[in-house]
């Protein structure tokens, strides 16, 4: 079972304010780890990049199918072989730059994540091998 280690605090509210993937304009928004995992954050610094995971909580989980960017002129397209957030586990994958930490908080962007959206895990990245 997973449970969140914190949760993204940002300007973006609606879904359908979020852009599709964080370099398409995503703001900057803050990571708020619980304080049970503060110390999983040692020698986590500014400018490091990281994977965010996310439960994307107001996503479907019944759908199986899609037309990739949501546009109908695609092709339909099964969940796995797409970033759709629509998909039997909803779990969101973004690569961050740490921009500032203030205790238990991280300042990271680009993120597309909406306000209140469960972060399940922070990693770092190691390699070009993580480019997303």
């Amino acid at each position: 079972m997973l449970h969140p280690i914190g949760v993204i605090r940002s300007d973006l509210t609606a879904l359908d304010a979020a852009p599709r993937q964080g370099y398409e304009g995503a703001p900057d928004a803050w990571i708020e780890v619980f304080p049970p995992f503060e110390e999983a954050l040692h020698r986590i610094g500014v400018e490091d990049e990281l994977i965010i995971l996310t439960w994307l909580h107001r996503s479907a989980r019944d759908v199986l199918q899609v037309h990739p960017r949501g546009e109908i002129e695609n092709p339909l397209t099964g969940v796995f072989a797409t970033r759709s957030p629509a998909r039997p586990n909803p779990i969101g994958l973004h690569r961050v730059t740490v921009l500032e930490i203030t205790g238990v908080r991280l300042k990271v962007g680009p993120i597309e994540a909406i306000d209140g959206t469960p972060v399940i895990d922070i990693k770092a990245v190691l390699s070009q091998m993580d480019d997303l």
